[in-house]
């Protein structure tokens, strides 16, 4: 039976990888691309994705105090800020504001799966997923997530496909009112990464 700690992480992955946000996001490509296309793309999205989590699961933070020499917590509250800036921007702005973020161009697997898979929220669900469960259960978890995600995706581009074509309007609405929707619990998960990250500030002497 998993543990309690495994089934947490797992959850807070899960959260994270938002497909409902990530359609929004990606509606653009969603409505460009064919069903196959669309899939391939995620697909290696999500590879690039689960290989980048698991790296940051086995580091942990250590990445950040020896490598790049700056605390863990500046992570946290630059990306609480950054998560915060486009959930306020979806709720005031709608779809249009998660599209602009990506420019007018495709940039592949890679720039699909920014700022959302490879977020600070998800990265940083990584690095405490790995302080928390084994490598083998962080890299299940990891996977598991990452493979929901994916396959949810491919099946609202699909669901979105056969709406369109009969009800048009009506799908833009509803994904524009569950993106708002979306962006309420983005923003949430953003700010108590920036409590979280001045309560570890704090903590340690703000030094």
């Amino acid at each position: 039976m998993p543990s309690q700690a495994l089934i947490d992480s797992t959850t807070l992955l899960l959260v994270l990888l938002n497909p409902f946000l990530l359609c929004i996001y990606l509606l653009d490509l969603i409505q460009g691309l064919d069903t196959r296309g669309f899939a391939r793309m995620m697909i290696q999205a999500g590879l690039i994705s689960a290989a980048i989590y698991f790296g940051f699961a086995v580091v942990g933070d250590t990445i950040f105090t020896t490598i790049f020499k700056v605390r863990y917590e500046s992570f946290l509250l630059f990306g609480g800020i950054v998560f915060l800036l486009v959930s306020i921007r979806l709720v005031m702005n709608g779809s249009t504001a998660l599209k602009s973020l990506r420019g007018d161009k495709p940039h592949g697997a890679e720039g699909t799966a920014l700022p959302f898979m490879l977020g600070p929220g998800t990265i940083s669900a990584s690095i405490v997923t790995g302080a928390k469960v084994s490598i083998p259960e962080a890299a299940g978890a990891i996977a598991f997530s990452v493979f929901v995600c994916v396959v949810s995706i491919i099946i609202l581009k699909w669901i979105h496909d056969m709406i369109r074509k009969r009800h048009e309007a009506i799908m833009e609405r509803y994904l524009d009112t569950i993106g708002r929707i979306m962006a309420l619990l983005t923003g949430t998960i953003a700010v108590d990464m920036i409590l979280n990250g001045l309560g570890q500030w704090l903590e340690t002497g703000a030094s």
